[in-house]
């Protein structure tokens, strides 16, 4: 009966895992575009999340969910330097659900989990949605907007 439980469980986990996962391949550009996502996530997450900006074009603009408008790459420092003042991002996970790329240009629609703790060591744990605007600069992919973030289950 255990062996049983627990394997509708792993299956149950396969298929909820795999909900958000599109069926499709993703083209070499999708890919790399993918990957500079992917890369500055993990930069949050690492000793200097800050470095995360290194990633922005002067020319960023973008709107979580939580600000009244759109906000500058200053904008965005400031916040982000606050949040990261009061924890630290310990886990994420990012699924991509919509990848365009043409020529120099992209947007990245996916979803994401993150798990932060804060200065006195609970987990916070938060789901949500982005869309990432990308400008290809001197061969790198450049963040110019977005949109997103949490998503309450009021």
């Amino acid at each position: 009966m255990i062996k049983l439980l627990g394997s509708l469980f792993f299956i149950l986990f396969l298929f909820i895992s795999s909900s958000n996962t599109p069926a499709q391949q993703w083209t070499d550009a999708q890919k790399e575009v993918w990957a500079a996502v992917d890369a500055y996530w993990a930069v949050t997450a690492s000793d200097k999340p800050m470095d995360f900006f290194l990633t922005f074009d002067d020319s960023y603009f973008g709107w979580s969910y939580q600000q009244e408008a759109p906000g500058t790459k200053a904008d965005a420092k400031k916040s982000l330097g606050y949040w990261m003042n009061k924890g630290k991002v310990m886990y994420y996970t990012i699924t991509p659900a919509r990848i365009w790329v043409n020529g120099d240009f992209a947007y990245v629609h996916y979803y994401y989990t993150q798990v932060t703790e804060g200065t006195d060591g609970k987990p916070n744990t938060e789901r949500g949605r982005w869309t990432d605007i990308l400008m290809k600069k001197a061969g790198k992919w450049m963040l110019v907007g977005d949109h997103g973030g949490e998503i309450k289950n009021d």
